[in-house]
């Protein structure tokens, strides 16, 4: 099977998602390179456009050619048995569609499947499952209350329910912000939840190909401007990410068994990485992504290099899973 790193994507993650590739190609140069455009077509590119283009967490990758359609390129990946390391994020890349359309062809992939997949994206439903596994998760605010819920907590924070990098972040810390929140509801489904004290975190989870599973070192996420928003995560260089997290020894056993338990719970495959808030009564549960990035400053990969494991090796094994779970 040839390896090929599959980037881009048709929503706005896939700024991110040219970042994770270039990590991806240095550690895999011997892969070939796919571009997903917007456009809904694939397209061979080479490692000098990839490597070149500067910028990418603020600049769009434009590809060379006209490319084909994305389904006759899976048609093409499962004639010539590439197994597709997916160094995409959000939307269809990580709702699950992308990964059924390569289950019905028996393409290899890297990552959880569709059902998984379909299941993480959506953070009310990843909730409930992380609640069912124990996990003590936020009550949700239906839009309708959101006064009432404002009125009670003093402090509510809202996402889109089904999107990533936290594009779309909005603290309701004010009677103005309520109707910052309600605007933004008009164009997608919006999470609301009251407001978390305490320090945010985040933890891996990695499925080995030899059939091992553990929980990575906690990171704790020290925001630059008090937000762990897109900017902060990917163009402030003041937002720390301390890996191993400074958790007590008690609460850094928590989160990583709570962030087993989520990645169980939602049937997750290969490896995924959840959020928290350590608040005083312990870890709370905020989401899963089970395509988290890759990127040189992600923080996937830190949690990789503090565990001793080799981020050239983790891709290499995520691989060879891929291709025995497609044999399977």
């Amino acid at each position: 099977m040839r390896a090929t790193i599959l980037f881009g994507g048709t929503n706005k993650e896939r700024l991110v998602s040219v970042a994770s590739a270039q990590a991806l190609h240095r550690a895999l140069p011997d892969a070939d390179l796919w571009f997903w455009n917007v456009d809904d077509t694939v397209h061979a590119v080479t490692s000098e456009k990839l490597l070149n283009h500067a910028r990418p967490f603020e600049v769009d990758f434009k590809p060379d050619d006209r490319g084909i359609g994305l389904a006759a390129a899976l048609d093409d990946a499962k004639i010539e048995e590439r197994v597709l390391v997916l160094g995409l994020h959000g939307g269809r890349a990580e709702n699950g569609e992308l990964q059924a359309m390569c289950e019905m062809r028996g393409i290899a992939f890297t990552g959880s499947g569709s059902a998984s997949s379909n299941l993480a994206f959506d953070k009310v439903a990843a909730k409930r499952f992380a609640a069912i596994a124990g996990l003590n998760a936020p009550q949700g605010v239906a839009l309708e209350q959101i006064d009432q819920a404002f009125a009670a907590h003093g402090r509510l924070i809202a996402k889109p329910a089904k999107d990533g990098s936290s594009y779309g972040l909005i603290f309701v810390n004010a009677k103005q912000d309520l109707v910052a929140v309600r605007n933004a509801a008009k164009a997608e489904d919006y999470l609301i939840e009251p407001f978390v004290s305490g320090v945010e975190a985040t933890c891996g989870v990695l499925e080995q190909s030899d059939g091992t599973m553990f929980a990575l070192p906690p990171i704790e996420i020290v925001p630059a401007e008090g937000a762990f928003d897109y900017t902060a995560k990917y163009l402030l260089k003041s937002t720390q990410e301390i890996c191993p997290g400074r958790f007590a020894p008690d609460i850094s056993a928590a989160i990583m068994d709570h962030a087993l338990r989520a990645h169980r719970a939602l049937s997750c495959s290969g490896y995924s990485r959840s959020d928290f808030i350590v608040s005083t009564t312990g870890p709370v549960y905020l989401e899963t992504n089970t395509l988290p990035g890759l990127t040189a400053a992600s923080l996937y990969p830190k949690a990789l290099k503090a565990q001793g494991i080799a981020f050239a090796d983790f891709l290499h094994d995520q691989v060879e899973l891929a291709r025995r779970r497609t044999q399977r």
